[in-house]
């Protein structure tokens, strides 16, 4: 069983990202409570860092859970950028079109792999799936079905780079 670390907007996207951390093929992060959040990230930036490195430990891939506003969030830059650094396997995939707890999908997210940092533009070297479904139900079962094998790919492509 694969260990991964789940990265995303987290007060944007958590719902979503309950379905796809659900997947029986894939052992998650521990994923941290709202209340839990709150007070890591009132402990400010060096309390947030300890707890995404304690996070990362041990994981073999990074999956970037991609919504509308993920490609902007700084700290969805540092997971990438240390999961990278730490030579996980590294993919992302789109999850608008699954429906938060309100029942409602969103917008569309640009790729957080186009965005400058440190590394520099990694879309050539990270794959990004994008669920061909629009349906909330349908766009989960098509990942359900996939994301084993896109972490598998992600990790070998990762281990090849060398």
């Amino acid at each position: 069983m694969r260990h991964v670390f789940y990265s995303m907007y987290y007060d944007a996207d958590r719902s979503r990202a309950e379905l796809i951390r659900k997947l029986q093929e894939l052992q998650p992060n521990n994923e941290a409570s709202p209340s839990e959040w709150a007070t890591i990230k009132r402990s400010g930036d060096f309390a947030i860092k300890r707890w995404i490195e304690q996070q990362l430990r041990g994981r073999s891939c990074t999956i970037v859970l991609i919504g509308s506003n993920t490609a902007t969030r700084p700290w969805v830059r540092y997971e990438l950028e240390r999961s990278w650094e730490l030579r996980l396997g590294v993919l992302g995939v789109h999850i608008h079109a699954l429906n938060d707890a309100h029942g409602k999908p969103s917008e569309k997210g640009e790729s957080p792999f186009t965005q400058p940092g440190k590394l520099g533009d990694l879309a050539p070297l990270v794959r990004v799936y994008d669920p061909p479904e629009s349906e909330s139900k349908l766009a989960y079962r098509h990942i359900a079905d996939n994301l084993l094998r896109w972490v598998e790919h992600a990790v070998a492509t990762r281990l090849a780079q060398g």
